[in-house]
C-alpha cells in the first residue's frame, strides 16, 4: 500500500514539474511578445513626434503667408477679416415638417376592455 502512495506521489509531482515547465515557456513567450510590442510602441512613438514637429514646422504663419503670396493668383487667397463672419442669428435652419395625424390610432384609450 505505501510503494502505491509513493507511486501516485511521484506521478502528481512529475505530472505537476511538467505543468510548470510548459507554463514557464508560455509565460516567457508571452514576455517576449510583450517586449516586442512595447519596442514598437516606442519606435511609433518617435515617428509620431518626428511627424509631429514636421507639421508644425510646415505650419508656420509665416511659411504659410509666404506661400499664400505665391500662390495668390491662381488660388485667390486673401487674409480673413472680422467682416467675413457673421453672427448665429443670421443663420437660417430648415423648417422641419409639421406632423400629419389625421391617421393616428389612439392608444391611450382601453379599447372597449373593461
Amino acid at each position: 500500500m505505501r510503494s502505491l502512495l509513493y507511486l501516485m506521489t511521484s506521478l502528481v509531482v512529475i505530472g505537476l514539474a511538467f505543468w510548470a515547465y510548459h507554463e514557464n515557456y508560455k509565460t516567457q513567450e508571452v514576455l517576449g511578445a510583450t517586449e516586442a510590442l512595447q519596442s514598437e510602441i516606442g519606435l511609433k512613438r518617435q515617428q509620431l513626434g518626428m511627424l509631429r514637429a514636421e507639421w508644425a514646422y510646415l505650419n508656420r504663419p509665416e511659411r504659410l503667408r509666404e506661400l499664400a503670396e505665391i500662390n495668390f493668383p491662381r488660388l485667390g487667397l486673401l487674409p480673413l477679416s472680422p467682416e467675413q463672419f457673421g453672427r448665429i442669428d443670421q443663420v437660417s435652419y430648415p423648417v422641419e415638417p409639421a406632423l400629419d395625424i389625421s391617421n393616428a390610432i389612439d392608444v391611450a384609450s382601453d379599447g372597449g376592455r373593461e
